[in-house]
């Protein structure tokens, strides 16, 4: 349980980071909001990654971190990356939700599925030296 409520405290705080950076992108920057998403996104990653790594997942073999970054990048990732670009178009379009609200409501839809890739493939301790 203390895992879960650390795996959420570290996601609030990269919701807020990825929020941040969409709306610059999209405001300030002009970037086609499709494409700010997944900027935004793998920023959000990177963050939520080193956090997970020294708080979350606190203790697990320093020589394993690559292995966990590529593996937390291929699963999380991809699943964030396109989980938010397909289901902030599909909020933004469908529902007419403004960019910032749509993308919260995809986050919230792809959380669950990318906590279970976190605990069970990539900071799996049983697995960092015998795979």
């Amino acid at each position: 349980m203390i895992r879960w409520l650390r795996y959420n405290a570290v996601g609030i705080g990269g919701v807020a980071v990825q929020l941040s950076v969409l709306w610059l992108l999209a405001n300030i920057f002009r970037v086609p909001y499709l494409t700010a998403t997944a900027l935004a996104v793998e920023i959000a990653l990177l963050h939520n990654f080193i956090w997970h790594e020294s708080w979350t997942w606190r203790g697990l073999a320093r020589r394993d971190r690559w292995r966990r970054l590529l593996r937390f990048h291929l699963g999380n990732g991809f699943v964030s990356i396109a989980g938010n670009t397909i289901f902030t178009a599909w909020f933004r379009e469908l529902f007419r939700l403004p960019l910032l609200a749509a993308n919260i409501a995809a986050i919230a839809a792809i959380s669950l599925l990318n906590f279970a890739l976190a605990a069970w493939w990539v900071f799996d301790s049983g697995a960092d030296s015998s795979r």
